[in-house]
């Protein structure tokens, strides 16, 4: 059978002729292919061949291939290679493919952190549950003919609440996995990341274009008649195109993008929270006293600062606001009080939203944060009966509940704090139970602001629709 190595920018590199157990594999997962020849090639059961990961949208190393192939035909093998690196798809339709696996990957990894939730709290539970069996305190009876069922119940509830702890960590980073997803599009289109990212890729297609003359770029020459060199002043043309396209979207939504026309050596600019006079207008910054000297202040003036001889740039990409002198000489309280006067007359009114019985978790949408969604705090301890519902202390996000019940203070010999997202029906399933007041310094410390009412965390469009 012929081995048939293939490589374009559309489809990546790909290895069709194989089979299992016929001594290929050794070969493709030795670590000595791709640009970096340092990747093994991986087997895709979607594609039903061999590939080499990151192999897409870009020209591959031939050597590599090439080393490939005779190493596939010294093992006995015949072998082809048939590389065609003009075969390449638009910069717009690979970012759109890869938008859609990010909101693939969110539904799925949202999916799994559901389900090891679920798991988790079932292995608590059982854990929980054989252990009331000993709420007050029995000791294992040595030659007694309980004490074989004693010990296999003690190493249950061992395994089960290992299993919970497995269980939860396990939720924990899919749930980081998924939020990580579902920020794909949101992180990829931010105005100042998107600027930062043109101005890199105008500087690649200065340096593709000066080596198309013959001259040298980046330290060394290529030769003009690469054929290489057009598909890339290509691919950085589209690639530059599509994001001027999102910067322009941004400013139709109220994005400023900061220059060099805006300030003036005086003016004051907004970087990073603090007020700095602006000590010299550059080409790509401005410069400003040293932020060592912001550290507790809101304005930073030219002088009188600790470290008067030091300074700092502050790129426009970074810049958040301009006021000119007589601006800022304005009293701070009148800003305020007009600020809040503004912010009342604009205040949007919230309407209250009715409590609905909650329902099992869904993956969270695009550009949704996993963890803002609501869970319920629970007090669980080893004299519970069976039948008593369960007792509700607080109810706050997943990211909190995570902390709260993370926190080794929040649990003790005869009792522990855990959470959940699908409680059941108030009264029904559980109920709320007074708070002491014993945690709230670790509350304090952790920064988190609990409530005492449960309203179900709305579904992703995605899975109202199912």
């Amino acid at each position: 059978m012929t081995i048939e190595i293939t490589h374009t920018r559309r489809e990546g590199t790909l290895i069709e002729g194989t089979s299992r157990g016929d001594g290929s594999a050794e070969i493709l997962r030795l670590r000595e292919y791709g640009r970096t020849q340092r990747q093994p090639f991986r087997w895709s059961r979607n594609l039903d061949c061999w590939y080499l990961p990151h192999s897409r949208d870009h020209a591959t190393y031939t050597p590599s291939l090439e080393l490939l192939a005779q190493r596939l035909r010294d093992a006995g093998f015949e072998a082809t290679l048939t590389i065609d690196n003009a075969d390449r798809r638009s910069f717009s339709e690979a970012e759109e493919e890869r938008e859609e696996k990010a909101e693939g990957r969110a539904d799925r990894f949202g999916g799994y952190a559901a389900s090891a939730a679920q798991s988790s709290e079932a292995a608590w539970k059982t854990s929980h549950d054989i252990s009331e069996r000993f709420a007050f305190g029995q000791p294992i009876l040595i030659g007694h003919h309980s004490e074989g069922r004693a010990r296999r119940d003690h190493a249950r509830m061992d395994d089960a609440m290992r299993k919970s702890i497995g269980e939860s960590d396990r939720a924990a980073h899919w749930t980081g996995r998924a939020q990580a997803a579902a920020n794909y599009q949101q992180f990829k289109k931010d105005p100042g990341r998107t600027l930062r990212r043109l101005d890199k890729l105008r500087a690649d297609l200065r340096a593709v274009e000066k080596w198309q003359r013959g001259e040298s770029a980046k330290g060394f020459s290529r030769k003009p008649a690469d054929p290489e060199l057009e598909i890339e002043h290509q691919e950085l043309t589209e690639e530059i195109a599509h994001w001027e396209k999102v910067i322009k979207d941004a400013e139709a939504e109220g994005f400023k993008v900061w220059s060099k026309a805006d300030f003036t050596r005086g003016d004051f600019v907004l970087y990073r929270g603090t007020w700095y006079e602006v000590l010299r207008v550059n080409p790509k910054s401005v410069t400003i006293p040293h932020i060592h000297n912001g550290t507790g202040k809101r304005i930073v003036r030219a002088t009188g600062n600790r470290h008067d001889d030091w300074t700092w740039t502050a790129p426009y990409d970074d810049v958040s606001g301009r006021k000119s002198a007589a601006e800022m000489q304005q009293p701070p309280q009148a800003e305020t009080a007009e600020q809040h006067e503004q912010a009342e007359q604009t205040a949007p009114v919230e309407e209250p939203v009715p409590a609905a019985k909650p329902t099992p978790a869904a993956a969270p949408a695009a550009g949704t944060n996993w963890q803002d969604s609501m869970a319920l705090v629970l007090i669980a301890s080893k004299d519970s009966s069976r039948s008593r519902k369960r007792r509700a202390l607080w109810a706050m996000t997943r990211r909190e509940a995570q902390a709260v019940c993370g926190d080794p203070r929040t649990s003790g010999r005869s009792y522990m704090l855990t959470w959940t997202d699908r409680p059941g029906t108030e009264s029904a399933d559980w109920e709320w139970v007074p708070d002491n007041g014993s945690h709230a310094p670790v509350l304090n410390e952790l920064g988190i602001t609990p409530r005492r009412e449960w309203i179900a965390a709305p579904q992703a469009p995605a899975a109202e629709a199912a």
